[in-house]
This record gives structure tokens, C-alpha cells and sequence, in this order.
């Protein structure tokens, strides 16, 4: 279903669009206009004073066209090619994609194995935390500079475009560092390519973090343990890890 056509230079795209069956402040107040000219002066042409459509700046346009975009289509991937393969749940964040821990559990045993061609989990813990129990096969990517040196230094690209790369975050709770480093992805990889094209975008944030998968899918962790961030055998590791986190 095509939503609508962009053209080659967004500027065409209005500041705002009124909503379907109301008119808009400027169409009631011409509207009016044209009311009060018409009761007062029979048979005279009704004169209508001309609006000026000021251009907005590059950015604004792009952000209203994915605004617009997100409005009508919500499931639709980060560079609306398609709509997202995993099913979602209602996360803390409007903005991000979660997933429960049963689809990642379905992810790791290749029930999508038919659409995907890499899927990474991104564990945004300490490594202390990651040590003591993580997902299998997950990588462990705590800061900033890690993320981009591991994704976007050499991008994953698949063979076939119609595979797809899914990359899924999460930390203890994915309340905090796991939706933040989703989020961090997201920009940089919209800062090295033409809007809205990307490297990667299809991404989750796993809903209730490490914890919550451990608790439901120990086999699916190893070592199969669960190391909390504030550990107390950990402390002096925590104060480190939290003063070099960008």
C-alpha cells in the first residue's frame, strides 16, 4: 500500500495538515470572510486576502514527512520499506519496538528463520553483569563507541534484500541503557545516510530486560544465572563502569 508520494526535495510537504472532515483555522477564517462580504453586498465579488506559505527549514520538513509517515503506518521499519516481522508488545517508550521474551526465545530457535538473515542481540549491561549470566550468542556492547565500531564500522549486510538484519537491545530491566543505546543506533545511522535510508531498520528493545528472560528462559542463558547491576561484590566495578558509560 503506498501512502503517499514523496517528491525528490521534501520542501512540498506542508507544515501541517488538517484532519479529515475539519476544516482548517485558516479555511474557517476565510470562510467567514467570504460570508460577511457576500451578506453585505449583493452581486459584488468577495475579496479574499492572500496567505503567505513560508518555506520551513530542512529538518523541520523531514520530521513532519516522518511524522506523517509514522501517523498513518505505525509498523512500518525504520525506513518504511516494510512492516516489522516480529510482534510487538506496549513498551515504556512510545517510540521504540519491543518485543516479549517468548518472541526472543522464538527468534533464537529459528522460528523467523525463513526472513532473517542475522538477528543480533545487543546486551547493554556491564560486563560484570554480562559474565554472570546472558543471553546465548548475545554480544555484549555497554558503550557507545563499542555499537558503532561493532555495526556501523562494517555494516552487516545481507546477500538477498529480501532477508532482513534485526538487531534486538535490552540491560537489566530495558528500562535505561538497553532503550538508550537503541536509540543512540537509530541517530547514528540516520547521520550517515540520506533520509530515510539506513543500515539497519528493523530494531526491538526486549521488554523487561535480561531479567525478566532469565526468569522465563533459563535455557536460553549462559552461564544459566542472573548477576543483578548492583551486586554487591560488584561495587567498585559499578562505580567504574558507570563514570566511562559514553
Amino acid at each position: 500500500r503506498q501512502l503517499f508520494h514523496l517528491p525528490s526535495v521534501p520542501g512540498s510537504v506542508p507544515s501541517s495538515v488538517p484532519k479529515w472532515g475539519q476544516p482548517s483555522g485558516r479555511d474557517t477564517s476565510v470562510k467567514a470572510k467570504w460570508q460577511r462580504t457576500v451578506a453585505g453586498t449583493s452581486g459584488q465579488e468577495a475579496l479574499v486576502e492572500p496567505v503567505a506559505w513560508l518555506e520551513p527549514s530542512r529538518s523541520f520538513r523531514l520530521e513532519e514527512i516522518e511524522n506523517l509517515l509514522a501517523s498513518d503506518d505505525p509498523e512500518l521499519i525504520g525506513d518504511f520499506s516494510k512492516a516489522h516481522l516480529l510482534p510487538m508488545v506496549e513498551g515504556k517508550d512510545p517510540a521504540l519496538k519491543y518485543i516479549s521474551p517468548a518472541t526472543l526465545a522464538a527468534v533464537l530457535t529459528g522460528q523467523f528463520g525463513g526472513s532473517i538473515e542475522r538477528s543480533v542481540v545487543v546486551d547493554c549491561r556491564y560486563p560484570y553483569e554480562y559474565e554472570g549470566g546472558h543471553v546465548k550468542g548475545a554480544v555484549n556492547l555497554p558503550l557507545q563507541r563499542e555499537v558503532e565500531e561493532f555495526l556501523l564500522e562494517q555494516p552487516i549486510v545481507p546477500p538477498d534484500a529480501g532477508r532482513r538484519v534485526i538487531i534486538i537491545f535490552h540491560c537489566e530491566f530495558s528500562v535505561e541503557r538497553g532503550p538508550k543505546m537503541c536509540k543512540f543506533l537509530r541517530e547514528r545511522d540516520r547521520s550517515c545516510h540520506v533520509y530515510p535510508q539506513l543500515h539497519y531498520p528493523e530494531l526491538y528493545v526486549l521488554k523487561g530486560g535480561y531479567r525478566e528472560f532469565f526468569f522465563q528462559f533459563p535455557g536460553h542463558c549462559e552461564p544459566r544465572d542472573y548477576r543483578p547491576m548492583e551486586h554487591p561484590a560488584f561495587r567498585e566495578e559499578l562505580r567504574r563502569f558507570r563514570g566511562q558509560r559514553r
